[in-house]
């Protein structure tokens, strides 16, 4: 069975996939409504190290309806969602949101 990741930062990165998962993933562009996005400071090496940038895209639900985020939905295995349960700092905590296309899929949002 297939899992539905949706990202809108680092994990849309050939790097970032390659070392988290392996592999590249193929994705389709969606979108997630009702939240925004903002910027994070990364001070965990790892993540530093595999991302190569200080500061990483965060989102958080949004007064605004009309607001939302953009990105990549990615299909992918549970040990995959599990790299990325790794691959994200404490910063971030993973829900599930209904996209625009109207897909259900897991996402790293403001914790």
């Amino acid at each position: 069975m297939s899992i539905l990741l949706f990202s809108y930062g680092t994990l849309q990165k050939d790097a970032v996939q390659i070392a988290t998962f392996g592999r590249l993933l193929h994705g389709a562009a969606d979108a997630m409504p009702g939240y925004r996005q903002d910027m994070l400071e990364i001070t965990d090496p790892d993540v530093l190290r595999t991302s190569g940038e200080r500061f990483h895209p965060v989102v958080r639900p949004s007064p605004e309806a009309s607001d939302e985020v953009r990105g990549m939905v990615f299909s992918i295995t549970a040990e995959e969602l599990a790299a990325a349960d790794r691959y994200e700092v404490s910063d971030y905590q993973r829900v599930e949101v209904t996209l625009s296309s109207g897909r259900q899929a897991w996402v790293y949002i403001q914790a």
